[in-house]
């Protein structure tokens, strides 16, 4: 009775559900229908009904009205259950037009957004056709059935919260107020909305802080798709299927580029050319190939054109979409399409019986007329490849023959071989050109942005070409930009796209072109002007600042770069430097992937980058009283405030090193009872000997540069100052940064390394013309890693070097061997890339030859100076007493467990003394320790470590009688007090750091 019109209560009847699915359910081993019906104890619908209410409400009365309710809002209420847009595209794909057509009443159009009878009815067919083995299950990794949530749905969701929320309240103060008295300002409360919102913005797990550290990491980090966050996956239950390269995102997801660590195949990259359809599944485009073109009666059933028509060959216009056809403008497309195309099949006359045109002819103006007036429908041409591009999803792209990108073509652009590499579903397939249906738009739109900037990743292994490709986003933009000798052609683009340079909105003539403006007169005669940023800070604290690219007079084009950002070099991106590279062993300098470097570098700041960073501080009131910024700091000497205003601010242009003051600020103590001499005190100097506490904002240990600029915010100027804060100041600090041994560099084919040594030029090898190389590195890095994209790279460099040219070598499309060799042979250099070197510290020739050559170094932002760390004394926990731990804490290296064994084994007894004791938590010991230090006396044997007592205090608390024996046995007097009266060590602050210590 689905479809028959019944009330549902009514039907049901196990004869009519078994008439329903017999010409579905005739598998004579496993009667699927039959079987559960024998198990269900229901005879009808009613009763179904009311057995469906028992299971899923079992505390409530069953009665059918209620039953019939719940039904209802589980499946068939709009407001409960929504299968949007996109649910209903793929039910009606999955359930009707894959599945049997002449069964299950009419297809629910687009617009129905519930389930129907009818699709539960053709789910039950699906689920008993797979279990007879006809047609293929869904495959959930395809993406075809994933699609992306992009942003605008997942605040569209929130806000639904948000509403939603709001709704209840609203509901509820209606019921409790007086309809008479009620307005909709007090009914309405917005607040729920905004929550949600700013809930979403502010701790939303896709909700990043943009990754700034150079223009690509920006470009990227917008372009990447996550499978984690709110209705995704989680981290620990994502199984291998899900993180696997799947052969549906070729063209949609960058099989390379994805994090190595737990988030591996999680978190993609979009590839090259891919886009996000309505829909939310990803779509790439492929050119389309014609195999036969419509004549003239095809074109006369179409009352309106849809599309443009275009001539195959030359891509010119013959009809607008839109346009009305009639016979002539019919017949004028057909002949425009057919002129120039070469024939697969005779062409009859069907009603003469005359043969027109035969096989292979190539169709003139006279013979497409001749054909043109001829009743077929359709006319089989060679295949063309045309520059009409479509856009397919996964589940589209399935039904179809994909070319490569690479198939050779002629001049005509139809394809030269009779068989044809392609793609179809997840094979690979050798078939005839005349089955090809579409073919790859370019080799690079398999890959992400940031793989298709790796020059002969073609030539890398995958594990490398993904660290390279990660590498990239990490490199720190440095003084002197420098684009690639070998690029991929993609240097640009990226640059352009990632929003960091100035683009001229219209063609001109630049006016003026200076540090902080450009001015352009545009053709129409206006004057636009564009200002540049100035080394404004990232997220990152690297350095942002724009350049003229551009000069006075010159004439530009509109959507011509005209202003380069940090890390571009004319518009090119230029996250590197070239460097002379030598791959050779040096007195195992270069062992474990270290990276030898030349002072020359250091010199000429040709790895030196600047970073900016902020500092905060806050004038907040307290119920002691408000805190105040101001110069009067209580034991703080003149020379300390020397670089302060009147305010007790820093000044812009200052030369800061680690402890020195930034911003003076002053927290009112605690009132203690005072004694007799400060009670006195206090009647003669009044309120100003009331005590304060320094707690000024100070540069941390291990920074020093430049202050470059200070911001004041105070509650009358901003008035979205947190609570409780009267004023802040901010300060950025700027640093140049030289490269320094214990930076990271890397390559652009993940061949990363650390910088072990700076060598003076003079030591560095030399080249026979005296040239000394910039950077030694280790040639058993190569073999194992198999990224031989670098030692390419390394003989192209240099040939273009010499040969004072740039080069572009897109990826799987690039330069082959034989180019490479016919470049070092045009810049009369060795065909091996090999050359004898010079000792720089002797004189004399190595054995061997050794491969040199240019290659694009990267400095990335781990550097050294973010990590060294050193401590004397400083901060302590506060039950254990030991120092803390981590540079952020200023602590001290932990001597772990393990440690404690080494020195064991070697029975360094008083060593291990000291690290347990006095270089730790023996609170009395370690100030007594540091009195003798300074005064140059003998240091006095070692007390009992703090965190034995807290052992014993633990052992007490579960009410066991711990005593603590001496030497000869004698029960020990252990002090409850950590520390005695300390008072003769002043200047000695062993909660932090000592007064005056920097």
């Amino acid at each position: 009775g689905l479809f028959s019109g019944k009330a549902l209560d009514e039907s049901g009847l196990d004869e009519e559900v078994l008439a329903l699915f017999e010409h579905v359910d005739v598998n004579p081993d496993h009667r699927y229908i039959a079987s559960t019906l024998e198990k269900d104890g229901t005879r009808h619908a009613k009763e179904a009904m009311i057995e469906l209410y028992k299971r899923l409400r079992p505390g409530d009365p069953p009665t059918l009205d209620n039953a019939r309710t719940l039904l209802d809002s589980l499946l068939f209420n709009a407001r409960r259950y929504d299968l949007a847009r996109v649910g209903r595209y793929k039910l009606n794909r999955n359930l009707w037009e894959k599945g049997r057509r002449e069964h299950g009443g009419e297809m629910p159009p687009n617009t129905e957004r519930i389930l129907t009878p009818q699709d539960l009815y053709k789910i039950v067919e699906r689920i008993i056709d797979l279990n007879n083995g006809i047609g293929e299950p869904d495959d959930i990794d395809h993406l075809g059935n994933r699609r992306v949530r992009t942003v605008g749905e997942l605040i569209q969701a929130q806000f639904r919260v948000g509403l939603l929320r709001m709704e209840r309240v609203i509901k509820e103060r209606m019921s409790l107020q007086d309809p008479e008295s009620a307005t909709p300002n007090g009914l309405v409360n917005i607040r729920p909305v905004v929550a949600a919102i700013r809930e979403f913005f502010g701790g939303s797990q896709l909700s990043q802080f943009m990754d700034q550290v150079n223009p690509l990491a920006e470009l990227a980090h917008k372009r990447r798709i996550s499978a984690l966050g709110p209705g995704g996956l989680s981290r620990d239950r994502a199984g291998f299927e899900v993180r696997d390269v799947h052969h549906s995102h070729y063209g949609r997801i960058c099989p390379v580029e994805t994090p190595e660590g737990p988030n591996i195949g999680l978190i993609g990259a979009m590839s090259t050319f891919a886009r996000i359809n309505e829909m939310g599944f990803l779509e790439t485009p492929y050119r389309k190939v014609y195999r036969e073109v419509d004549n003239t009666p095809a074109w006369l059933d179409r009352p309106l054109l849809v599309n443009d028509v275009r001539d195959l060959r030359t891509g010119d216009l013959l009809a607008q979409r839109g346009t009305r056809l009639d016979k002539d403008l019919a017949r004028h497309i057909a002949i425009g399409l057919l002129r120039g195309q070469i024939l697969r099949e005779d062409i009859v006359d069907p009603k003469s019986g005359n043969t027109i045109a035969e096989e292979n002819t190539e169709i003139t103006r006279t013979i497409a007329e001749r054909i043109a007036d001829l009743p077929l429908r359709s006319i089989k041409i060679r295949p063309i490849v045309t520059g009409e591009v479509h856009y397919l999803p996964a589940d589209e792209e399935d039904k179809f023959i994909v070319a490569q990108a690479n198939a050779p073509l002629d001049e005509h652009n139809r394809f030269l071989a009779g068989k044809v590499q392609g793609r179809y579903g997840d094979e690979f397939v050798e078939e005839s050109a005349e089955r090809m249906d579409y073919m790859d738009v370019s080799p690079k739109q398999v890959v992400s942005v940031s793989t298709a900037l790796i020059p002969f990743l073609e030539h890398d292994d995958a594990n490398r070409a993904l660290m390279g490709a990660n590498m990239q986003r990490q490199a720190v933009p440095l003084l002197r930009p420098d684009a690639p000798i070998i690029g991929t052609g993609m240097e640009y683009q990226a640059a352009r796209d990632s929003g960091q340079v100035v683009i001229a909105k219209k063609d001109g003539v630049v006016l003026h072109a200076d540090a902080r403006t450009i001015v352009v007169r545009e053709d129409d005669g206006t004057e636009r002007t564009y200002p540049q940023i100035k080394f404004m800070r990232s997220n990152q604290d690297t350095c942002i600042n724009q350049r003229p690219a551009v000069l006075t007079g010159e004439r530009v084009k509109k959507n011509q770069v005209i202003a380069d950002s940090s890390s571009t070099d004319n518009g090119e991106l230029a996250l590197g430097q070239n460097v002379l590279v030598a791959f050779m062993p040096w007195e195992g300098g270069n062992y474990e992937d270290a990276i030898l470097v030349s002072e020359r570098l250091v010199r000429e700041d040709i790895f030196t980058s600047i970073h900016i960073e902020k500092y905060e501080v806050e004038a907040r009131q307290t119920k002691l009283g408000d805190e105040e910024i101001t110069r009067d700091i209580p034991n703080v000497g003149q020379d300390s405030l020397r670089n302060l205003d009147e305010n007790g601010i820093i000044y812009v242009g200052a030369d800061v090193n680690p402890n020195d003051i930034l911003v003076g600020k002053i927290t009112p103590k605690g009132e203690t009872d005072l004694t007799a001499e400060e009670r006195l005190l206090r009647a003669i100097f009044g309120e100003k000997a009331r005590e304060v506490k320094d707690t000024s904002l100070r540069v941390p240990h291990g920074v020093r540069g430049k202050v470059i600029d200070v911001k004041v915010f105070t509650r009358e100027d901003s008035p979205d100052l947190p609570v409780g804060v009267n004023k802040m100041v901010r300060v950025l600090i700027a640093q140049k940064r030289k490269i320094s041994a214990g930076d990271k560099m890397a390559g652009r084919h993940g061949n990363k390394g650390v910088v072990s040594r700076i060598l003076p030029i003079q030591d560095m090898p030399f080249m026979p013309d005296g040239r000394p190389v910039d950077i030694i590195l280790n040639p058993i890095g190569v073999p194992s890693r198999m990224n031989i994209g670098q030692i390419l790279e390394t003989h192209l460099g240099w040939a273009a070097a010499r040969l004072g040219y740039r080069i572009a070598t897109p990826v799987f499309d690039g330069a082959r061997e034989e180019q490479i060799q016919q470049a070092l042979f045009d810049a009369g250099l060795p065909d091996d890339g090999k050359i004898t070197l010079y000792d720089g510290r002797t004189g004399q020739e190595f054995d061997n030859p050794v491969t040199v050559g240019y290659i694009y170094m990267l400095k990335l932002a781990h550097l050294v100076e973010d990590k060294i760390h050193a401590r004397s004394t400083g901060p302590y926990s506060l039950v254990t007493q030991q120092p803390l731990g981590g540079k952020a804490q200023f602590g001290g290296q932990r001597f772990g467990e393990m440690e404690v064994w080494a020195l064991e084994a070697y029975g360094a007894a008083y060593t291990l003394q000291e690290m347990l004791t006095v270089k730790s938590d023996d609170v009395n010991g370690r100030v007594k320790t540091y009195e003798a230090i300074v005064k140059g006396e003998q240091i006095q044997e070692a007390g009992v470590p703090e965190s034995f007592k807290v052992l014993i205090k633990e052992l007490q608390a579960l009410g066991l009688s711990v005593e603590v024996l001496s030497e000869d046995e004698t029960p020990m007097e252990l002090s409850e007090d950590s520390g005695d009266d300390l008072s003769a060590l002043d200047g000695i602050n062993l909660s932090g750091m000592e007064k005056g210590e920097f």
